[in-house]
């Protein structure tokens, strides 16, 4: 199995959108209504906001490809850019996403690992995500690398919201 991780660069942005529509739609449309999930993903992919999130220096992208094509990606953020205030030794893991072809074969791990990298590196003392309470694969995913509860916010999914536990693991 031939897998490597690259940072996305700018001229990948369209196949960043594309990715982000697909792996986001695969994972929640039978959860969601159609309306809901339309609005959402016309709102939260569009290359404007994605350019802006990729410019933004607190956040950095990965793209994941297996046997040579795009299986997932990662994105993350410190400081400023993290979505809740965990402070400056915090590395948030905003995105992992994984093409339901290529689920099931250890990717999202090797995405955790360059999370986890990328945090040493920065010489953060914690890495947290937020993840739906619904969202039951993830969630034993992450409590399999040793995350924890440590609190929740709220998502808005069109006009619905919901819930997403905030789990935090120490990387000290």
């Amino acid at each position: 199995m031939n897998i490597k991780i690259k940072p996305c660069n700018y001229e990948q942005l369209d196949q960043l959108q594309t990715i982000s529509y697909e792996t986001f739609d695969e994972t929640f449309r039978h959860q969601n209504s159609p309306e809901n999930m339309k609005a959402y993903l016309e709102k939260a992919f569009t290359l404007q906001k994605l350019e802006k999130e990729w410019a933004t220096a607190s956040s950095r992208f990965f793209f994941l490809y297996h046997d040579d094509e795009l299986a997932g990606y990662l994105k993350v953020n410190v400081g400023e850019a993290q979505s809740e205030a965990l402070g400056d030794d915090a590395l948030e893991i905003e995105r992992i996403y994984i093409r339901k072809n290529h689920q099931k074969h250890g990717l999202g791990k090797k995405l955790f690992n360059k999370a986890v990298e990328v945090a040493l590196m920065l010489d953060k003392q914690k890495i947290w995500l937020g993840v739906w309470e619904k969202n039951e694969n993830a969630l034993a995913f992450y409590k399999k690398m040793g995350f924890v509860q440590q609190g929740q916010h709220s998502f808005y999914m069109g006009d619905e919201e919901q819930i997403d536990l905030i789990m935090v693991k120490s990387l000290i």
